[in-house]
């Protein structure tokens, strides 16, 4: 009995000092303060989109979720408001699987809003599919929506700087690829529909977050707009919420006690926002709140000269 019980509470101080130097993460430092700002986040209704925005508005900023769904954007607009005693938390509905509709809510925005002073592209979904434009459901969602989307509020975020536009990656980066042929043809990243089909998917979008960020810094260059890719960390959130019942029941004790909550989550994401003095970093892609170094695929100037031409086609920007 006197062992079961020292080694039980091993284990315990063990997943103490784990979860406090590791699995919790560094903590977004900066104290800044975002009055007479605007910030649009998309995915902000949920996960480490809402805890961000919420953390925005907390600091007086005018946050516009940009969100799919009405219903549960409303919700996170009343949560928000209520938290942060900041009313200028607004929704404008933006469907990323939707070329139409990414038009459309930029040419709301820009109608409707004099400022932008932070793009963060946060959305992004784990599951197979078709956007009503015939792409690859994470092509279009995780990479060419918010490509789209960018490039279209590029104007007055210059007008605004200095400004920022923050994209949410992830290590997956590191095992991903870009088939060109597969983009051109198939307006894919990938095909199959197989367990490991997804995941090989969703990493090539994530490398194409990067990819993008660093061609994004390329263009900007001169300019008074700096941009940031990261990893947010390994996420207890509703990001594989259309994964199959069989591998959501395998993966919950695994999330539950290894992954970071929505609050640790958002906390590289809001240094990406936030921090003072990190401009000359631009196109460069942070974890746990500290510039790192990607796979080097991820910094190939041809690959992302390239990605970039192709989306700029899928998008309907040329």
């Amino acid at each position: 009995m006197s062992t079961l019980l020292f080694v039980t509470g091993l284990a315990v101080g063990v997943y103490f000092v784990l979860y406090h130097t590791v699995i919790k993460g560094a903590k977004c430092k900066s104290n800044a303060k975002l009055h007479g700002k605007t910030v649009i986040i998309t995915g902000g209704n949920t996960g480490i989109g809402k805890t961000t925005a919420l953390d925005l508005a907390r600091r007086g900023a005018r946050v516009i979720l940009a969100c799919r769904s009405k219903q549960r954007a409303e919700a996170a607009v009343n949560d928000i408001r209520r938290e942060s005693g900041n009313n200028e938390v607004v929704y404008m509905q933006l469907d990323l699987a939707s070329l139409k509709s990414v038009c459309s809510f930029a040419e709301t925005f820009l109608k409707t809003e004099p400022r932008l002073d932070l793009l963060i592209n946060n959305a992004g979904l784990y599951m197979q599919g078709k956007t009503e434009d015939g792409l690859g459901m994470m092509l279009g969602v995780n990479h060419i929506g918010h490509f789209l989307l960018t490039n279209l509020l590029l104007d007055r975020l210059k007008e605004c700087g200095p400004s920022r536009v923050v994209i949410v990656s992830s290590v997956a980066h590191r095992f991903g690829s870009i088939d060109f042929n597969c983009l051109n043809f198939n307006k894919a990243l990938g095909v199959g529909e197989s367990f490991m089909d997804t995941m090989k998917i969703y990493s090539h979008s994530k490398l194409c977050n990067a990819l993008f960020a660093h061609e994004l810094a390329k263009r900007l260059q001169g300019t008074n707009v700096t941009c940031y890719s990261l990893h947010p960390g390994a996420i207890n959130s509703e990001l594989a919420r259309n994964a199959s019942s069989l591998v959501l029941a395998l993966i919950k004790p695994i999330t539950m006690l290894f992954f970071k909550d929505v609050e640790a989550g958002a906390q590289t994401t809001l240094h990406c926002a936030l921090q003072e003095g990190i401009e000359p970093l631009s196109g460069r892609y942070f974890s746990n709140c500290a510039v790192q170094e990607v796979s080097a695929k991820a910094r190939d100037d041809a690959v992302a000269k390239k990605l970039w031409e192709v989306s700029e086609t899928l998008s309907g920007l040329s």
